[in-house]
């Protein structure tokens, strides 16, 4: 049976730019709200907002990165059961009825 993976590494500079990208989207927009002139329970609801939003988008990714795992595991036990019925296949052979 064949060991061949499908997995990508991220590499360290990708990586890198999205921490970098977040935290400067997430900053920028706190500092936003921080500095809006408007009172303080305005300012309280856009805050939650915002925390909601980005906890939100953190469980989306989980969520798609588990389906995409999901459906990797499961091609790969088809393909190992695949390979298990041809390897134990036998052209030649008479079956005797």
């Amino acid at each position: 049976m064949t060991n061949s993976t499908t997995h990508t590494p991220t590499t360290p500079a990708f990586f890198a730019q999205a921490v970098i990208s977040f935290a400067l989207s997430l900053s920028s927009v706190a500092i936003g709200v921080t500095f809006l002139p408007v009172n303080g329970w305005v300012r309280a609801f856009l805050g939650l907002g915002l925390l909601y939003t980005v906890t939100s988008a953190f469980t989306l990714a989980k969520v798609i990165r588990d389906r995409q795992e999901e459906g990797y595991i499961s091609s790969r036990v088809d393909r190992a059961r695949l390979d298990k019925i041809l390897t134990e296949h036998d052209p030649f052979k008479i079956d005797a009825v």
